[in-house]
This record gives C-alpha cells, sequence and structure tokens, in this order.
C-alpha cells in the first residue's frame, strides 16, 4: 500500500503557489517525513527533475529552507539535510513553552464564533476517530488542531512564528515514530486544549498546552 501523502502546513496545490513555492512545500515534505534523511546530500539536478522544475525554483526552495534550519549550506561542499540532536529538542520546547502556551491563553481569549465552530468540528473528529487512523493520519490531525490554535490567537506574527517551529517539531517526531507511545494518546490530549478554547478558560488552556509540550519533550528525549 502507498504512503499516505503528508501536506505539512500548506496550501493546496493551485492556490496561486509559484514554482518555488511548490519546490519548497515538496522539498520541505520530504525532509520533515525523513524520505530526505539528516544528514543527507542534497542534489539540485535530482530535485529539479523529481519535481518538474527549473533550477531557479529549487534554489529559491533552498534558500527558504535553509534560513528554516532544515538544510545547511557549506560552501564548496554542497546542501545538506540538518541533522537533529537533543540539543534541538531542548531548545524548540524551550520556545515552544513561552510561545506556544501563549498562543493557547490568547486563543481562549480571543476566539471568535467562527473559531468556536472550528474548535467543536475538531473536537468531533478526535472522538469520532479515536483509535482509528493510521499514524499519519493521526500526525495530520494533530498539525491541523495545532494551526487551529495559533489561527485562534489572532496574531499573525505568533501565527507565522509558530507554524516554523511546529514544523521543526515534526521532524523530530518522525525520527522517533516506531519508538514512541501509539500516537492517538498524544494525540488525545488536545482534547483538553480545544475544550478549554472553547469555553474561555485561558488558564487551563495554557496549563494544559503547557504539559503537552513537556510530555513531548520527555518521551523525545526517552528514546532519542
Amino acid at each position: 500500500m502507498a504512503t499516505p501523502t503528508l501536506h505539512i502546513n500548506q496550501p493546496r496545490l493551485g492556490d496561486g503557489q509559484s514554482l518555488s513555492d511548490r519546490a519548497y512545500y515538496a522539498i520541505r515534505e520530504w525532509i520533515v517525513t525523513l524520505e530526505l534523511a539528516p544528514g543527507t546530500v542534497v542534489n539540485e539536478r535530482d530535485l529539479m527533475g523529481r519535481l518538474g522544475v527549473g533550477r531557479t525554483p529549487v534554489r529559491e526552495a533552498l534558500r527558504d529552507l535553509a534560513r528554516e534550519q532544515l538544510v545547511e549550506v557549506f560552501p564548496r561542499r554542497g546542501i545538506f539535510v540538518s541533522t537533529v540532536d537533543v540539543g534541538d529538542i531542548a531548545g524548540l520546547s524551550e520556545v515552544r513553552r513561552v510561545l506556544e502556551t501563549q498562543a493557547a491563553r490568547l486563543a481562549a481569549e480571543r476566539r471568535n464564533e467562527a473559531d468556536r465552530a472550528q474548535t467543536e468540528a475538531l473536537l468531533d473528529e478526535l472522538a469520532r476517530t479515536s483509535g482509528s487512523l493510521h499514524e499519519r493520519g493521526l500526525i495530520d490531525l494533530d498539525q491541523r488542531i495545532h494551526r487551529h490554535v495559533y489561527h485562534c490567537a489572532h496574531n499573525p506574527f505568533l501565527e507565522a512564528t509558530l507554524e516554523e517551529y511546529y514544523v521543526l517539531t515534526l521532524r523530530i517526531w518522525f525520527l522517533a515514530l516506531d519508538r514512541v507511545e501509539r500516537l492517538d494518546r498524544a494525540v488525545a490530549e488536545h482534547h483538553e486544549i480545544l475544550e478549554a478554547i472553547r469555553d474561555g478558560d485561558s488558564d487551563r488552556a495554557e496549563e494544559v498546552m503547557r504539559r503537552h509540550i513537556v510530555g513531548f519533550e520527555q518521551a523525545m528525549r526517552a528514546v532519542l
């Protein structure tokens, strides 16, 4: 059976995307899902052939990925997929504990009626799919929940920053995918976060998000 595609924090194809955008999202997905593993040499010509685009879109995509620390450029040596170590887990968790808990608090305070309806829809989806989704389906649901929390904070700068850190965190999750406990348990923790946002309980939303992030860090450290 083919591995299901996982569209990571990206718009649908055709929604005004340039060739550079298409290259960026595709290469980023291959890196995050480990199709391009940490430390792999990035071959521009191979990417051009695989994507069906020219050199310029690929180079522009790699430039953006370097800015986001997903690839590393070494003069005269080439471009490599960035490696991951325990220090990355700690650093990302430090940032997320500050920014993502604040986003959860703001989401509970600022969510509007449309946000509340989407929160209810995600809660319903969690209840319906509990224990029945494959790993990538669960990861897809996890990222949609996180993105919803960021959106509900109604701060575009915070939202953009957290989406970038989420992508880095997601790659670490893929590295440990076969060694951590069942993913549906991790995703189910979002039930409390969504309920707190729906109910406007900012203290609870902040605390549950903090617990979720700390638990993720501990789980990753135990296996990496």
